[in-house]
């Protein structure tokens, strides 16, 4: 089976870097190995943190997509999960760095390089408009609200935000019933039941979901434990969680995402394609696969 090469939307990091604190060249080598698993471009995904430091590592970023070379997965952007999501839903990330969803704070950090914003669109006070009209996709995520008509996605359906109940609205229900609404999923076996998952794609138009991984620093290393949005993260085998139990974000990666989903029947994929047609991103290359979905061969513009 041949597909196009896949593409990372969210992830924070993987190999043992993370996109908040690493150098350009971790990412390029963080680069190097995704090309390697039929990863052709990704968006590094800034977790909450100080103004300074996001504006320090989107140059940090902007940097090491300058200098990639023949033999890396492109870097197409940067996906900001903060500072503008809701209290309520945090999930992982530090509230003492959460602003107000304003234009003037957005530009603290403002940079064109930002190609996602994850945000609690009931918080909004002007930026989301702003947003739309810089052409920056805008994701509701770690977010209550139900009003999505602003929204182009929804970051990691059902987690940090509202979900469904029978007698109100909320953002999973109306994620769910909005067929022009791109929803990112992860379908890595932790995050989401099976159930859910039959749910999801029974409801949702199969051209509207995205396979993300929320890639934490610690996936595909060594590292049993590692500071993530300052705070503490153990990794037990199977999942990342803080001292709480709170978890923190996946350990795995969209191929090994599609060989779980191929496994249970579930996979399709007009998955791969959804999101080069969300962002509108022209050719990186082909991966030819196996049955079990292990790379064959990879063909991209460039000599491998």
């Amino acid at each position: 089976m041949k597909t196009k090469l896949l593409i990372e939307q969210h992830l924070h990091g993987a190999f043992g870097v993370d996109f908040n604190k690493a150098k350009v060249e971790d990412i390029l080598l963080v680069a190097r190995k995704l090309l390697d698993l039929g990863i052709g471009g990704f968006f590094p995904t800034l977790v909450t943190d100080s103004p300074a430091n996001l504006k320090r590592q989107i140059n940090v970023i902007k940097e090491a997509a300058e200098n990639l070379t023949f033999n890396c997965a492109k870097i197409l952007g940067i996906h900001l999960e903060g500072n503008f999501i809701n209290p309520e839903k945090k999930g992982i990330h530090n509230e003492k760095h959460f602003q107000k969803l304003t234009i003037k704070n957005f530009q603290k950090i403002e940079d064109d390089f930002i190609k996602i914003v994850t945000l609690a669109p009931e918080l909004d006070v002007d930026l989301i408009d702003y947003l739309k009209e810089k052409g920056i996709k805008v994701q509701a995520g770690h977010c209550v609200g139900s009003d999505l008509s602003k929204c182009d996605g929804v970051t990691h359906l059902f987690n940090a935000m509202k979900g469904i109940t029978h007698r109100e609205p909320s953002t999973a229900l109306s994620a769910l019933i909005n067929d022009d609404i791109y929803t990112e999923i992860i379908a890595d076996g932790v995050h989401l039941s099976d159930d859910i998952l039959n749910l999801t794609f029974k409801t949702k138009p199969k051209d509207k979901i995205i396979l993300i991984s929320d890639a934490l620093p610690i996936t595909y290393s060594d590292l049993k434990e590692t500071v993530f949005a300052d705070e503490k993260i153990y990794y037990d085998g199977q999942k990342a969680t803080s001292k709480e139990g709170t978890i923190a974000g996946s350990t795995t990666l969209v191929p090994a995402i599609i060989k779980i989903l191929n496994n249970k029947g579930l996979f399709d994929t007009q998955f791969i394609d959804n999101v080069y047609n969300y962002h509108n991103i022209g050719y990186l290359g082909d991966v030819e696969w196996d049955d079990d979905f292990n790379i064959i061969s990879i063909t991209t513009p460039f000599k491998l």
